[in-house]
């Protein structure tokens, strides 16, 4: 395995102190990125992720470039539904699109198991190309979130209100525990498989958690989140979660065997600390800052690293993902200042 040169977000995933905030960006690969967009005049995103040399260099591209602290891996968080049964096509300028939706007990039992070695092995030999051969910082690998990835199957695709979702979490909750534990299941397997294959990092994206209560939360997600991260406690490596909208959810994350909790920019770093949260956080600069003039970014940016400083543990992340209209050179700034500002005489 390549030595790991900048091991600084590992010790700041386990809640040691640091030299610096270390930082990177959620779908900082691709995108923005000029390389990434020709790559994609030639390749879908399926098949970049299906051809480990291509998807190496779109995963290794930002550290290159903006020297960031950590690589994540590019794929999506459909990548393993088609092993278990999930017919499911990324269509430009929508998302992903199932075909055939689940909806019905009957169609949660025709939903098969995963096994990655057989069922997603180009995701496997990206993370051992990367991590044996090309990073010299750590590789986090991901995985969709039951809630989140049950949101495409049940609606058929994005949706603003997840109605379908929530009328069978609420009428059918039998049904509902069913999918949660088949989609636990993979979710489980695939994790397991990325650790062994080189991943040193895992973040959980429950991108759409935010849409339940607390009570509902409570109710029909917490237990499955539970059993998915105290099963992966085992493989030791720092566990993330993450959610969009979820800052009403604080505590019960708080709560759950996770390492580290990632902020989205509606809720600021003093305020999760001032709510009782100890563990370390990630986060949270609004995405969408980084379109604005230069000054506007880097107080916003300096404000963020002051707030985490105060504390033992910060990882400077945005918010959510690098939208495509960001300039890679923003990204490059913003990292030398992360950098730079943070850094301890």
């Amino acid at each position: 395995m390549k030595k790991i040169e900048n091991d600084t977000i590992l010790r700041a995933f386990r809640g040691e102190e640091t030299d610096h905030t270390p930082v990177w960006f959620m779908r900082q690969a691709g995108r923005s990125q000029p390389e990434y967009r020709k790559l994609k005049e030639k390749y879908s995103l399926f098949e970049i992720t299906h051809e480990p040399e291509l998807c190496a260099y779109v995963t290794r591209l930002p550290v290159e470039q903006y020297g960031v602290d950590a690589a994540i891996l590019y794929k999506d968080i459909m990548s393993p539904l088609p092993a278990i049964g999930v017919d499911v096509e990324i269509k430009k300028g929508v998302g992903p699109v199932i075909h055939n939706p689940v909806r019905s007990k009957d169609d949660i039992l025709k939903l098969g198991t995963i096994d990655p070695e057989a069922d997603v092995p180009y995701v496997l030999d990206t993370i051992r190309l990367l991590t044996k051969e090309q990073l010299t910082v750590p590789l986090i690998g991901f995985s969709g979130a039951p809630f989140t990835l049950a949101s495409y199957m049940i609606e058929g695709g994005p949706s603003k209100n997840y109605s379908k979702t929530k009328s069978l979490m609420y009428s059918e909750p039998m049904t509902w525990f069913a999918l949660m534990d088949k989609l636990a299941d993979m979710v489980i397997e695939y994790v397991k498989a990325q650790v062994a294959a080189g991943a040193e990092a895992i973040q959980i994206f429950d991108s759409w958690v935010g849409s339940l209560n607390v009570e509902d939360y409570r109710t029909f997600i917490k237990p499955v989140m539970q059993r998915i991260f105290s099963e992966l406690k085992e493989e030791n490596v720092p566990l993330i979660t993450f959610g969009v909208g979820a800052g009403h959810l604080i505590h019960e994350w708080d709560d759950l065997p996770v390492d580290v909790i990632g902020l989205d920019w509606r809720m600021s770093i003093t305020e999760a600390r001032n709510a009782g949260v100890t563990k370390p956080l990630q986060g949270n600069l609004d995405p969408t800052i980084l379109l604005s003039d230069w000054d506007v970014i880097e107080e916003r940016a300096k404000r963020i690293i002051d707030e985490g400083r105060k504390h033992p543990s910060h990882i400077f992340n945005l918010g959510h993902g690098v939208t495509p209209d960001i300039k890679p050179e923003t990204l490059k700034r913003l990292t030398d200042l992360i950098h730079t500002y943070s850094k301890k005489n």
